[in-house]
């Protein structure tokens, strides 16, 4: 049986913060992911590799089974819905805050608030929860601009530290979620590669409470 392991992940803050905790498992590239163009990277182990993907593709790689475990933001998670997916571990890395912002002191009345946004669905589930409905405008990026130009009344994104919200005269206004990173896996890559599998995440779970 083919016990390869193959782990998705995305370039940044994600893989920066995950390849201390790969490495304390017993995984390292053997390439250097910030200098080199390759998409796959083998490790010294020669049966696991890394994939390089967009944040967002994580969870469909993992979920169609291209990648047997990967490393998604909660948000982009709760976006996807999970389909094909466990999520075993919080991996406690990559932490943030979903939140609604805007321009402080402004007050709405009498239309539909606009909500500018890469996180429909889970905007959606917000204002749905509370009974309000909402216009979302997608972006996907530079969600700031959209208050200061008219284009939506408040945004919805994650914010880590709130600079650049105080930047742009915005402010967290309500919390929606607490993210994090979280392993995720492969619902038939667990019952096929079920030991393999699980003896990772027993690694990983042992870096993650160190």
């Amino acid at each position: 049986m083919n016990d390869s392991l193959t782990i998705a992940l995305s370039k940044g803050r994600i893989f920066e913060e995950t390849l201390p905790l790969l490495e304390q498992a017993g995984i390292t590239p053997v390439d250097d992911p910030e200098t080199s163009r390759k998409l796959i990277l083998d490790t010294n182990q020669d049966d696991v590799k890394l994939v390089i993907i967009r944040a967002a593709d994580v969870p469909t790689y993992v979920g169609y089974g291209a990648a047997d475990v990967g490393v998604a933001g909660k948000d982009v998670l709760m976006e996807h819905g999970g389909r094909g997916l466990y999520e075993p571990l919080d991996l406690k890395i990559a932490c943030c805050r979903l939140m609604v912002a805007g321009p402080l002191g402004r007050e709405i009345k009498g239309k539909r608030l606009r909500i500018a946004t890469k996180y429909v669905k889970s905007t959606q589930r917000f204002y749905a929860d509370r009974q309000e409905q909402v216009e979302i405008i997608k972006l996907y990026g530079s969600m700031e601009l959209a208050p200061l130009v008219g284009l939506a009344d408040y945004i919805v994104d994650v914010v880590d530290t709130g600079n650049t919200l105080k930047a742009n005269g915005l402010a967290p206004l309500e919390h929606i979620a607490d993210i994090s990173s979280r392993l995720v896996v492969n619902k038939a890559s667990m019952k096929m590669k079920h030991a393999r599998i699980t003896g990772f995440i027993a690694r990983l779970k042992a870096a993650c409470d160190r």
